[in-house]
């Protein structure tokens, strides 16, 4: 999760304070339609699997839990 908050933290300098696993990122705007196919691409090379454009939906990305349980493999 750190890579992930950092990817955020480098497309919002002005953000202060840390992200919290129930923050919305998509109402805070943290994660925007024009960064968002670059976000899919770092969860990929995370993951180390390909995602499914196809199978995906807004509320997948809204949180940083939710990002954990939908992409991330199990710790």
């Amino acid at each position: 999760m750190d890579e992930i908050r950092e990817w955020i933290r480098s497309r919002n300098p002005s953000l202060t304070g840390d992200i919290g696993e129930d923050d919305d990122l998509i109402e805070a705007r943290l994660i925007d339609s024009l960064d968002f196919l670059d976000f899919v691409y770092l969860l990929e090379e995370i993951s180390g699997s390909p995602i499914d454009l196809q199978q995906l939906s807004v509320d997948d990305f809204r949180t940083l839990g939710r990002i954990r349980k939908r992409f991330l493999p199990a710790e």
